[in-house]
């Protein structure tokens, strides 16, 4: 070969090169980075605990809530489109799919979504072969998905693998986090300990509410959903320096002047007071006094009826 032909080929191996890394870096969608070191311990914690790659959880994650953008995952925190199920009791929401008008469930944050993917492929008789993968066979975890009918789009199991592929999605499958990551992410707890174990959000007289657990404080409610700690303890009637204790229900949101209308009358218990009855039921502790003509200095007993609305 002589130098004019050397210098051409050396040319067009630099520009196919080159070609080759803008592909690459073109593949490399900003967002799915983003969501792959948002929720990349998620997927890290479920393999720990369940055996399921994590490179296969985050690659499903991926591609079925559009990197976290559907209306599903932005809106309702369900990131593998998971129906209801006749055994879901949690929130739901409406959503077109295979047909109109669905019902998929509704979480209060994605951690949630995650295992309850775990859960849906280990109680699932069909998923029960994957399992006798190792955890680092993520092509063998993607073909088994589409062979036991996960997905009904042909190109299910390779569009899984060049995910993975093209993302290093398999680094979290052998090692888990490197530990820089790993250091970031117990950063990042040490500073919002509530991504760990965040509380899991309800409705009551159509008002969000959570339930306190041992330790929790106005304070530390109010960093998890950025809401003013001293609005916390007023939405619930409570004093400011009220020590919130384990079971102790407490509202996102103002209360309102009277229950939902299945609720119209309530007959006291032993152990009830004013105030629990108001946060059962989601009633402004003022109106639940007035609507029952009663003061301050009134104390329930068993057999009381209470107007509730």
């Amino acid at each position: 070969m002589n130098r004019t032909n050397d210098f051409r080929f050396t040319l067009v191996l630099l520009t196919f090169l080159a070609c080759a890394v803008a592909a690459q870096a073109q593949r490399r969608n900003a967002r799915y980075v983003e969501y792959i070191e948002k929720y990349a311990p998620l997927a890290v914690q479920q393999m720990k605990e369940h055996k399921i790659p994590a490179s296969i959880t985050l690659a499903q994650g991926l591609l079925e809530s559009g990197a976290g953008q559907s209306t599903l995952a932005r809106k309702s925190n369900n990131h593998f489109g998971i129906k209801c199920g006749s055994n879901w009791r949690g929130r739901t929401v409406r959503h077109d799919d295979d047909a109109r008008n669905e019902c998929f469930r509704a979480y209060s944050h994605p951690r949630y979504s995650y295992e309850d993917h775990s859960a849906f492929l280990k109680q699932g008789a069909r998923y029960a072969f994957l399992f006798r993968l190792k955890t680092t066979d993520y092509k063998g975890w993607a073909r088994g998905l589409k062979k036991a009918g996960y997905a009904t789009d042909p190109s299910y199991a390779n569009r899984l693998i060049t995910i993975i592929e093209d993302y290093h999605l398999y680094k979290y499958d052998s090692h888990g986090m490197s530990k820089r990551e790993m250091r970031r992410w117990e950063a990042e707890m040490k500073k919002k300990p509530w991504l760990a174990h965040p509380h899991q959000v309800y409705i009551a007289n159509d008002i969000a509410y959570v339930v306190a657990r041992d330790g929790d404080t106005f304070r530390f409610l109010g960093k998890e959903f950025g809401i003013s700690w001293t609005k916390l303890a007023k939405y619930n009637d409570l004093q400011k320096d009220y020590t919130l204790e384990n079971g102790d229900i407490i509202y996102l949101k103002s209360k309102k002047t009277k229950a939902s209308k299945p609720h119209v009358v309530y007959v006291v218990k032993d152990g009830d007071s004013m105030h629990s009855i108001s946060q059962k039921y989601g009633i402004r502790l003022k109106n639940l006094y007035k609507m029952n003509r009663k003061d301050a200095e009134y104390v329930p007993e068993v057999g009381d009826r209470l107007r509730l609305r």
